[in-house]
């Protein structure tokens, strides 16, 4: 056995590939930051083949770094950006158009039609509330406004995919069209209750089901690398969104466990076991299947967390970088009745309004730059309150802690903050970046790098927990205040 795994993670503002050894312990990271195309307002793009460039260059840099070469990799896992969609030329493996990414709002006409006329037989059979947000209407759009798509679609010379399948399309040389579960389940068309592409869903969305990836288990053999593409041949064998990763990398393999990723977007998933879970205001998705059995989330999904911070940092210039916000925050006592709605491309879960724009209400003259930061730090925390709130009453299970990960996780003020505003204990492992390691646990199971699930090092031998401090009425009056703001938004 080959002692390390490699776990590459296309995220969406960047690609990164991780080396990890049998504790799972990391030898070696590389990242390559990839352009975000904003074409119209409320549009983004990603250029796939600057996806792929990234990827191959993340490789090449933690192999380097390790002085690890393919020969000592057992396996590769990958997880992804979910939702994101591309759909390629079969024969040549060109895109016909830029990957839309999950943030995109350009359909959101198209399904508030869908909405009416099929909402409840997508929700039932998805577990999804019809939104922009997911895979297949951003397909149809394509189709519909790429001269020729359609006719191509028709006669089976295209390939529609997330993601992870673009990426293993390339990894294996164009041989392998593939996803999982958790991946297919983010797309409108995958029926969640019989495990397939659903034939009532291709047809509302006009979508031929010859486009679509074969789903494979997320742990198991998905194909081997091109060597004429990687220099070598290593085995893909683990395959999941990001989100479902992340909840695999926290080990929270029980009923009941949940975690909340913290990235551009925040990500809310509790393990619902081998049945789905319905609720009218979040999400039903797949989380896993591996040997045979799927388990299955309750999900919220919060659309713009970390990229308030950005925007902050980039279009308004108030910040140097993103770590400076945790300092700022902490240089005022309260936030002086300032909140910010960051609806920049409209609310998801619970509110599921497309339509919803950002808004700041509070302001006076004595306003500062600190108290826009705090604000939008702020509203991270309210947002995934809003999820959690929604979650204990619609799934009867109510969380006693939550278990956190990703890049704004290190914001000590944050993560004070959204204990406080839960008041419940927030534990944040000290290595913060559970996604690629939930990819390169389900990529070890697959080739016994580890033997069960029960022998998986545990994520949390080093923690870091904060406590809540904030009295009931303070916490009553903050969140009096975020609600009055997200109705104006």
């Amino acid at each position: 056995m080959s002692p390390y795994l490699l776990a590459l993670d296309e995220g969406t503002t960047s690609a990164r590939a991780i080396v990890y050894d049998e504790n799972a312990n990391v030898m070696a990271v590389g990242q390559r930051e990839f352009t975000q195309i904003y074409p119209y307002p409320g549009w983004v793009e990603h250029n796939p083949e600057e996806l792929w460039t990234a990827q191959l260059a993340a490789i090449k840099e933690a192999l380097n770094f390790s002085n690890i070469d393919l020969s000592m990799v057992s396996a590769i896992g990958l997880t992804n950006q979910r939702e994101t969609t591309i759909i390629w030329d079969k024969h040549t493996g060109t895109p016909i158009y830029n990957a839309v990414v999950w943030q995109c709002r350009r359909t959101s006409e198209m399904v508030e039609k869908i909405k009416g006329d099929y909402g409840s037989v997508i929700k039932e059979k998805t577990g999804l509330v019809p939104d922009s947000y997911f895979s297949a209407p951003k397909a149809r759009w394509i189709l519909d406004k790429v001269p020729g798509a359609k006719g191509k679609a028709e006669r089976g010379e295209l390939l529609l995919g997330t993601v992870d399948s673009y990426l293993i399309y390339r990894l294996t040389g164009g041989t392998v069209h593939a996803t999982d579960p958790s991946n297919a389940s983010r797309t409108l068309l995958y029926n969640i209750h019989t495990l397939s592409w659903d034939p009532e869903l291709l047809d509302i969305f006009g979508i031929p089901e010859s486009l679509l990836p074969e789903v494979k288990p997320s742990s198991g053999f998905i194909g081997n690398t091109d060597p004429g593409v990687m220099g070598g041949e290593v085995p893909v064998t683990g395959c999941a969104g990001d989100q479902q990763a992340a909840l695999f990398g926290h080990t929270a393999t029980r009923v009941g466990e949940s975690k909340c990723t913290y990235g551009t977007g925040n990500f809310l998933l509790m393990n619902t076991g081998n049945k789905p879970m319905a609720s009218e205001r979040l999400l039903t998705t797949i989380a896993w299947r591996i040997g045979g059995k799927t388990t299955y989330a309750m999900e919220g999904s919060v659309f713009t967390t970390g990229a308030a911070i950005q925007w902050l940092r980039d279009e308004l210039r108030i910040l140097d970088s993103a770590d400076e916000s945790e300092s700022l925050a902490l240089s005022i006592p309260d936030n002086d009745g300032v909140y910010m709605v960051p609806a920049f491309t409209g609310l998801g879960a619970p509110h599921w309004n497309q339509y919803a724009r950002g808004i700041i209400v509070g302001l006076t003259r004595g306003t500062s730059r600190a108290h826009l930061v705090r604000a939008a730090l702020e509203s991270i925390a309210y947002q995934t309150y809003d999820i959690v709130e929604c979650m204990h009453r619609d799934s009867g299970y109510g969380i006693t802690s939550l278990r956190v990960d990703g890049g704004a996780t290190r914001n000590g003020f944050l993560m004070q903050f959204q204990s406080d505003i839960l008041d419940v204990p927030i534990i944040r492992p000290r290595m913060i970046e559970a996604t690629a390691r939930g990819a390169a646990y389900l990529a070890g199971l697959a080739v016994d790098f580890w033997k069960s699930v029960s022998a998986l090092p545990s994520p949390e031998s080093e923690v870091d927990v904060f406590t809540p401090k904030m009295s009931s009425d303070t916490r009553k009056r903050l969140l009096d205040g975020w609600r009055n703001a997200v109705g104006k938004s």
